[in-house]
């Protein structure tokens, strides 16, 4: 900001003692400090506010950003869940019939055939 060098501040010093005179520089050199050092407090502190008011814009659009994902997201997965209930219902409707088709093609294939053999009441062994 200023940019002082040393022997600024030499000179400074000696026209404030020839002005302010040797009694009253030491009072007016400690006010000049306790203000100095409110200045510099009240500098840090605005800078302090203003770098949390910017941290808080950041989280806040970083909240948005994830909410506006987290919307999306929710949108996908609303409609691969619909996607799904349509193929659901679409096999609901198209399985009663292809199962009942199958069902009776495995109940002819295992109807018995005509049995070759007689029933056991007719057959006779031969007694040794």
């Amino acid at each position: 900001m200023f940019d002082i060098g040393f022997s600024e501040m030499v000179v400074i010093a000696v026209v404030a003692l020839i002005v302010i005179g040797p009694e009253r520089l030491p009072k007016v050199a400690r006010t000049a400090g306790h203000l100095l050092g409110r200045l510099q407090r009240y500098v840090s502190g605005i800078k302090s506010d203003i770098s949390r008011d910017m941290a808080l814009d950041e989280l806040r659009q970083t909240q948005q950003q994830v909410q506006q994902e987290v919307d999306s997201a929710e949108q996908a997965v609303g409609r691969t869940v619909q996607q799904l209930d349509q193929h659901l219902q679409q096999l609901d409707t198209a399985q009663p019939a292809s199962t009942k088709n199958y069902t009776e093609q495995i109940l002819r294939a295992r109807e018995p055939a005509a049995p070759e053999t007689k029933p056991p009441e007719q057959q006779r062994f031969p007694i040794d």
